[in-house]
């Protein structure tokens, strides 16, 4: 999986190796699904605080278009950890539903061909 990080913040870019960690652990056994994911890290106001820090999900499947979540909290590791969650949630809800699909195309044409 290629993996690319991209922050302006100086205190995101320390979070670059942990980003590459958390999401190859999260997207370990769909890997093989995924074949390039982006993460982007930015403060939406600056060192003013609040619930301003911003993480951007990219993950592009083989199939399909890309899936984007974005999560805002106030610190970088909660926004980076929920929008993992969200997007591996959202990976694994296209998977099924991509199976899904296919077992009842499969099973129509089953039940037109014994016609």
């Amino acid at each position: 999986m290629q993996f690319v990080f991209e922050s302006q913040d100086p205190q995101a870019r320390g979070l670059r190796q942990l980003a590459e960690q958390r999401l190859r652990f999260v997207m370990r056994r769909a890997v093989s699904l995924l074949p390039r994911a982006k993460v982007q890290m930015s403060d939406l106001n600056g060192p003013r605080g609040g619930i301003d820090k911003r993480c951007r999900l990219e993950l592009t499947p083989e199939r399909g278009g890309p899936i984007v979540v974005i999560s805002t909290a106030q610190d970088w590791r909660r926004a980076l950890e929920d929008a993992l969650a969200r997007g591996s949630r959202a990976l694994v809800r296209r998977w099924q539903r991509n199976r899904h699909v296919g077992r009842k195309n499969a099973a129509f044409d089953a039940d037109t061909a014994a016609r």
